[in-house]
């Protein structure tokens, strides 16, 4: 909050947004956030860090996991903002894919070796009955999967004002919940979830993530003063993954962060609809653009979805207590 006017300066001076889709009556609607300022996530970021740094433990490898992802992903995002302001085109799907691909691995890698011979340390549990699957030497390959596909979730989710940064902090809070009910022995034990020691540190890491991504959605509520882009859509969708991962709660996550699952599902049905049979599935993908030019006003559709964010993290937490 304190620091956003003066990162909005900076970054007009240098980066602006010009808005370009496949869809021309999807510009029409949102030709006046032409030259708005993106690459927000980079004072987002960097404010999770600096809290970080300020109240974490330094001698967690859990947190150092956090901010390497942090980082990671957020430097491809920067690249893939200022490729996209500098030619038109940012990184192709390909090249961001793969860079997204080496470093959720060599983060799930590091988790891996951080959770070796830790029950439950290398298991999918499933949050009720206490039952699980074994994965064993596959966790990085699992743990590739998860990060990426919350990278990508976010990034999808990020197409009208305040709509993923309000996700973000409903999502973010619900985890650092559950990074600390997973970090206390008691507590744990009681809800008959995995005890993770060490774990409960990953709470200040996504409580700081919900602050700032609070404090930057001040800026980016509707009409947008700053956006996200993908220097911070990337990173805070990764460390979310990141999250779920060391709570051993990847499965919660899909409830948690069922917004994003639902977004991501309608592009993947929308192209696969449309190559089997040459019509669209929904007006416009992904799902907040179909409301958009069904005619529905920004506020609502932001509005509703974060109402929808909120429910489903709430039946998450409260899955808990179903033996």
């Amino acid at each position: 909050l304190a620091g956003g006017p003066t990162a909005i300066r900076w970054l007009r001076s240098r980066f602006r947004e010009t808005v370009s889709s496949r869809s021309a009556a999807l510009d029409a609607r949102h030709a006046t956030k032409n030259d708005t300022p993106t690459m927000g996530g980079l004072p987002v970021v960097a404010a999770i860090l600096v809290a970080i740094v300020l109240t974490a433990d330094p001698a967690s490898g859990l947190v150092w996991g956090g901010v390497i992802t942090l980082i990671g992903f957020g430097t491809l995002g920067a690249v893939d903002d200022w490729v996209k302001i500098r030619r038109g085109r940012g990184l192709t799907v390909r090249q961001k894919f793969a860079w997204q691909l080496a470093l959720a691995a060599a983060v799930s890698l590091l988790l891996s070796r951080t959770f070796a011979g830790r029950p439950a340390g290398d298991w999918i549990v499933w949050p009720i009955g206490q039952t699980g699957i074994y994965l064993g030497p596959w966790f990085p390959v699992w743990g590739t999967l998860v990060m990426v596909g919350a990278s990508n979730g976010l990034n999808l989710t990020d197409g009208l004002d305040g709509l993923a940064a309000g996700c973000l902090v409903i999502v973010a809070a619900a985890l650092a919940a559950l990074a600390y009910l997973a970090g206390h022995s008691i507590l744990a034990g009681y809800l008959s979830i995995p005890y993770l020691d060490g774990v409960g540190e990953l709470a200040i890491v996504m409580l700081a993530v919900a602050g700032a991504a609070l404090g930057f959605l001040w800026f980016n509520c509707h009409p947008a003063q700053v956006f996200m882009g993908d220097a911070g859509s990337l990173p805070l969708g990764a460390i979310l993954g990141y999250a779920a991962l060391a709570c051993r709660q990847e499965v919660l996550l899909v409830l948690i962060g069922g917004v994003f699952v639902v977004e991501t599902v309608s592009v993947i049905c929308q192209v696969g609809w449309f190559k089997l049979t040459g019509r669209r599935l929904i007006a416009c993908s992904p799902l907040h653009n179909h409301f958009v030019l069904r005619g529905q006003s920004e506020h609502r559709i932001v509005v509703r979805f974060w109402i929808g964010s909120s429910l489903l993290a709430v039946m998450a937490l409260a899955s808990l207590k179903i033996d």
